[in-house]
């Protein structure tokens, strides 16, 4: 999927082409971490609330149907850099909600544009707030390899100056909208990149992307556990494909802050 943004750039949402599709029976596996069960995984990955995440690339999304095919959440690309807002945005993000759809919104991190407060801030004014109605998943920060510059995987930024730039949009957005946000990312690139930090796993929840047997039971470094997996990026669901790591009342209990 590709999002349209000023100067004629695109940007590339979550699934590098390489990566194969990967079926949720096939993939049990990996949702263990060196042989030990994940915490409150169900012995089968077909009994978790399923989900989905939406960017332009889906443009008026039926949500009426993704709900009929068991659609119990879905995070909607709000924003990129200071300078990109979806502009399918408001129709798919009140239109889950409106289908009755757990939402949430998450926002494209592109680390060498400008400061993670300042990127914080436009998530926040353009799609990222947070209220705790049940409905309303937090606030998701979206960082992975750079689509722009293969040459530049971490966006020219040193593992300490990445550290301090998720540390600056994490805390700027728990002061605008009362929580951290969510954290997706690959266990490759979050070790790559970030020196193998282990300082978001205590308050951040993770959504981890892992599609092939090859990242079976990786996760980032830190986390013991993941709460959402994107598994594969096409499915019965519009866009990418997730589970989460709990029952739908947990589901809903993470939704409010609980």
């Amino acid at each position: 999927m590709h999002d349209a943004i000023p100067g004629g750039h695109m940007a590339r949402d979550r699934k590098p082409s390489r990566r194969h599709r990967r079926a949720i029976a096939a993939s049990v596996a990996a949702l263990t971490v060196s042989g030990v069960a994940l915490a409150e995984t169900p012995a089968s990955a077909a009994s978790l609330p399923k989900g989905h995440d939406v960017s332009s690339h889906q443009k008026n999304v039926n949500w009426s149907k993704a709900k009929a095919k068991g659609a119990k959440f879905v995070y909607v690309k709000a924003t990129e850099s200071t300078n990109y807002r979806n502009p399918y945005f408001n129709q798919q993000y009140n239109g889950a909600r409106n289908a009755g759809i757990i939402r949430g919104a998450y926002h494209f991190a592109l680390p060498n544009k400008s400061s993670g407060a300042a990127q914080a801030r436009y998530f926040v004014r353009n799609g990222g707030a947070w209220t705790g109605d049940g409905w309303t998943l937090p606030p998701a920060l979206d960082i992975e390899y750079n689509p722009y510059d293969s040459r530049h995987k971490c966006y020219g930024l040193k593992k300490a100056k990445m550290v301090s730039w998720i540390k600056s949009f994490s805390n700027e957005v728990k002061r605008l909208t009362g929580r951290r946000p969510v954290i997706y990312t690959t266990a490759h690139w979050w070790n790559t990149c970030t020196g193998r930090s282990g300082a978001f796993a205590s308050n951040h929840a993770l959504w981890v992307a892992r599609y092939n047997s090859a990242d079976a039971g990786a996760l980032p470094a830190g986390w013991s556990f993941w709460t959402i997996w994107q598994h594969d990026n096409s499915g019965s669901l519009p866009g990418d494909q997730n589970l989460f790591n709990g029952s739908g009342t947990q589901l809903r209990k993470f939704a409010r802050g609980s």
